[in-house]
């Protein structure tokens, strides 16, 4: 993959996290804090490397990922790696590590406080999506990684059914949770995501 800029990461997995809003180059632009026309010239070119596809809609140019391309799938998950290998703070790096023992959960998604005010932060929050059959040995795992911290771990527990049902109710816990950084599961949080 070519150089990928910090904007043009961020803008990817805004529209990525966000599959209940529809953005277009004005609206991003104010997110990410660049101009309309410098946010107008990434879209353009996720567009023609067909990562995005756009839609119409009176004056207005909405964009989306494009999941039917190999190649966005691809790239989305080279940025959620990416940002999982580069967390905001030291904070968010441990428990990263520490998450990533975690054997009955398939996706695992680090949110919440622990992102923005890192050793600050009270708790930690995580969604472990996991078959109904593992919810116990995971609750049991997640007590075990709470045992030599003083921060604990509160997980909201979700099968990939669960998922794409809060989705489309527009569950906001839920629709706040996958904005985080997965720690592991990325081709199945990407399946989950997809509209």
């Amino acid at each position: 993959m070519k150089d990928i800029t910090k904007n043009e990461m961020l803008i990817v997995l805004r529209i990525f996290k966000n599959p209940r809003e529809e953005y277009n180059a004005t609206s991003l632009s104010k997110i990410i804090k660049i101009t309309r026309m410098g946010a107008l010239k990434i879209l353009k070119r996720l567009e023609k490397e067909e990562i995005l596809t756009s839609r119409e809609l009176g004056k207005a140019v909405f964009y989306n990922i494009n999941f039917k391309n190999l190649y966005a799938r691809e790239y989305i998950r080279f940025l959620l790696k990416r940002e999982t290998e580069n967390p905001p703070n030291t904070e968010s790096k441990i428990w990263v590590r520490d998450l990533r023992q975690i054997k009955n959960a398939d996706i695992a998604v680090l949110f919440g406080s622990i992102l923005t005010k890192g050793k600050d932060a009270n708790d930690l929050d995580i969604l472990l999506v996991t078959d109904k059959n593992k919810f116990s040995s995971l609750k049991k795992e997640i007590e075990q990684i709470n045992l030599p911290h003083t921060k604990r771990i509160h997980p909201i527990f979700q099968t990939e059914e669960d998922i794409k049902n809060n989705i489309k109710e527009e569950d906001k816990p839920l629709l706040n949770a996958i904005k985080g950084i997965v720690v592991f599961g990325e081709e199945r949080f990407i399946d989950l995501i997809k509209k």
